[in-house]
């Protein structure tokens, strides 16, 4: 792939990584002594989780899509990129051969990728054990980009995406088309006892001539019923792509992220590294650093690892015992930590492993990069479990049915026919101030977020106990 298309649709697709880095580990490797916890326990738990469904039969995953990525052909890449410069890039219809077949709504579900660690958050027996948990579920949610080349299809206003496993369930809707913004309710299979998972997302997309901005709005809450509605918030960080126009091309996830416990107010502040080729001797690319801090701003244990891999936490007297100097003048986010090179996994004595990155199928790279958990995201059982499937949900989208089938010139011509329905669709409405005043999300309502006070969208509840989904436009 081109590097420039490479960087165009890897940013607006919803987070991405550096396909470039030098030093970047196999996505499965997990290599490293570990004193205290061993992954594999932990694992093999979830393993046996997901095999059980007491409420309905699981389909297993495929493992491959039915013919592998096609070449892509980018030789009107320039001309195209040139009138990009310094616009929204989410109000641009993109060449097909620059997406993957899903739909962004699809991808969000991958959020639930690693859902078996907020059920075991919902388990633990301390508030600090189970912000430490979030904030691990939060990160992992990233693992599904890296090397993710292909950008998703913007849903259409109305879309929605289903998906249910044995051990969670998630609703995704595109509530707003004009700015887009796609909300989701998840729970697990027990009716939401254990936890409840949603969140909005308005992405925005820029190309700068040198560079691609990806800033993904939104809040994402977790809430524990039976632990009094006890909830954490968290905002994602952003993006960016590198070197656009000349030299090598690269990615980064920069900022802070803060899961805040909204009861107790404790927090675990983590800072995605600025990259660069070498920092310390060597890059920082994809780390992730900081510190779980109680409402006093006392840090509890320290947090490191790398997004694309894994994550750890030891506790404070064993890190600075491990680096031979004090951390009281340390900031929360670990950004004026004494230099050192990215923590390697279980290097930190007493370090235990708080997640590591499934490895993907050997032949990922034919298939768009995707893990085990994406390549089942766009099967269609029509005479299983998928026979009352809402009419809405993007699994009937023929632009991206196309793609998967490897039909570039259908998928072109599908893609072209449902953005011209839906311009035709709000023809007789372009004088109406407000989306609102002539579209209804069918099953997400506005609202402010109960803890932040953000704008956010809130589930109304009713999709899975009906069967028969009624007065659903017909969008495809």
């Amino acid at each position: 792939m081109d590097p420039l298309s490479a960087a165009l649709a890897e940013i607006e697709a919803n987070n991405g990584v550096d396909p470039h880095k030098s030093d970047a580990k196999d996505a499965g490797d997990c290599s490293g002594v570990v004193k205290v916890e061993k992954q594999n326990s932990v694992d093999e738990k979830r393993e046996n989780e997901t095999k059980e469904s007491p409420k309905k039969k699981i389909k297993e995953n495929r493992t491959r899509l039915p013919v592998t990525q096609p070449d892509k052909n980018n030789s009107n890449l320039w001309t195209f990129l040139k009138h990009c410069i310094g616009k929204e890039l989410t109000k641009i219809s993109m060449p097909v051969q620059w997406n993957e077949p899903l739909s962004l709504l699809q991808r969000i579900s991958e959020y639930m990728n690693y859902a078996y660690l907020l059920k075991k958050a919902a388990a633990v027996k301390t508030t600090e054990a189970r912000l430490e948990t979030v904030a691990t579920f939060a990160v992992s949610a990233l693992a599904s980009n890296f090397e993710r080349m292909g950008k998703p299809f913007n849903p259409l206003l109305g879309e929605t995406y289903e998906l249910e496993r044995s051990d969670f369930r998630i609703l995704c809707e595109q509530v707003g088309h004009h700015p887009p913004v796609s909300a989701w309710h998840a729970t697990d299979n027990d009716g939401g006892n254990n936890y409840v998972f949603h969140g909005s997302l308005y992405p925005r997309v820029k190309f700068w001539g040198k560079s691609v901005e990806f800033k993904p709005q939104g809040t994402c809450t977790v809430e524990f019923p039976q632990l009094n509605n006890e909830a954490y918030t968290w905002n994602n960080v952003n993006c960016v792509v590198h070197n656009i126009i000349v030299g090598s091309l690269w990615m980064e996830q920069q900022g802070v992220m803060e899961i805040v416990n909204q009861v107790t107010k404790a927090k675990c502040v983590l800072n995605f590294k600025p990259g660069g080729w070498f920092s310390s001797g060597t890059s920082d690319l994809h780390t992730v650093e900081g510190f779980l801090v109680d409402h006093l701003k006392k840090k509890r244990r320290f947090i490191y690892g790398r997004w694309t891999e894994f994550l750890c936490s030891v506790d404070i007297e064993s890190l600075e015992d491990f680096l031979k100097t004090k951390l009281d003048k340390v900031e929360a986010n670990a950004s004026n930590l004494p230099k050192h090179p990215p923590f390697e996994l279980g290097e930190i004595p007493n370090s235990k492993v708080l997640w590591h990155v499934d490895p993907r199928p050997e032949d990922s790279n034919m298939f768009y990069n995707f893990s085990h958990f994406t390549m089942g995201l766009n099967e269609y059982w029509p005479e299983d479990c998928h026979k009352d499937l809402c009419p809405s949900d993007c699994r009937y989208r023929p632009d991206i049915r196309a793609l998967e089938n490897g039909d570039l010139d259908q998928a072109a011509r599908e893609k072209d026919r449902l953005e011209n329905k839906q311009r035709e669709y709000r023809k007789p409405y372009k004088n109406s101030k407000k989306e609102s005043d002539w579209w209804t999300p069918r099953w997400f309502m506005p609202s402010k977020n109960e803890h932040t006070k953000e704008e956010d969208w809130r589930f109304v509840g009713g999709y899975w106990e009906t069967t028969q989904k009624k007065d659903i436009p017909d969008i495809f």
